[in-house]
């Protein structure tokens, strides 16, 4: 996906799940890493991790509110 889509897509997400559950998220847009990192730290998630295996990067977020 590329940016802005993890954004949307990962908010979506987030808004559809409950407080404690944890969303993998997995992009290819070397700008998510910045984007997504911005984004959870503003919306008060947790980011667990950030994983690159290949060209793709592999977001775990927790939801925390």
């Amino acid at each position: 996906m590329f940016c802005p889509e993890p954004v949307f897509r990962t908010k979506i997400e987030m808004e559809r799940m409950a407080v404690g559950n944890i969303l993998k998220i997995i992009a290819d847009d070397p700008a998510s890493e910045e984007d997504i990192s911005r984004w959870v730290n503003r919306s008060g998630h947790q980011l667990l991790s950030i994983n690159k295996p290949g060209k793709d990067l592999e977001f775990t977020i927790k939801k925390v509110k």
